[in-house]
């Protein structure tokens, strides 16, 4: 299992410029709760499941099997 971050830097720059600007909260999510700070609890779950391959929610991250 491995986390990568999304081969396109334009989108890598983007999410980590509204991270910035929401205080480290996912800037794909309207509620700021401990759910939603990057690494978002969602995406943290997928994590867990050896069964998920794919991306987070705002494409910056990237599970791999």
């Amino acid at each position: 299992m491995k986390v990568r971050l999304n081969d396109d830097p334009e989108i890598v720059r983007t999410i980590r410029e509204g991270l910035k600007r929401t205080g480290g909260y996912c800037p794909c999510r309207l509620a700021r709760t401990e759910e939603n700070k990057c690494m978002c609890k969602e995406f943290k779950d997928q994590i867990a499941d050896p069964n998920f391959e794919g991306y987070c929610h705002c494409r910056l991250y990237y599970k791999e099997k």
